[in-house]
């Protein structure tokens, strides 16, 4: 991996994990999210990943796991920078839309 640093003799890799819960009190279904882990190794990423959680459940599990090498014909490549993360660019829920209808900002049902 080009401009990636070197951890403790291994490159480091991003890995998208899908954690998944025992639902909170009051909810029907799992809970979810999805978390990006930097880390020299799957294992590694699952630890990581899983310190990330902030759903009820103290004990996620992990429905999935892909290291990130390459998206849409892009190759990914990491470069230590010191910062600890970027801020969400757009947080919140985005309804699905026809792709032939143009974007219009999302309205409160009450």
């Amino acid at each position: 991996m080009a401009d990636s640093e070197d951890v403790g003799g291994a490159l480091p890799h991003l890995y998208a994990v899908y954690l998944g819960g025992d639902p909170a009190p009051g909810r029907l279904g799992e809970d979810h999210e999805v978390v990006f882990v930097v880390s020299t190794d799957p294992r590694s990423a699952r630890r990581a990943a899983r310190a990330k959680w902030s759903g009820a459940d103290p004990k996620p599990h992990i429905d999935m796991i892909q290291e990130l090498d390459a998206v849409d014909g892009f190759e990914v490549t990491l470069a230590l920078t010191g910062k600890r993360s970027a801020e969400p660019a757009a947080p919140g829920y985005e309804p699905a839309f026809d792709d032939d209808e143009p974007l219009s900002p999302p309205t409160t049902p009450f």
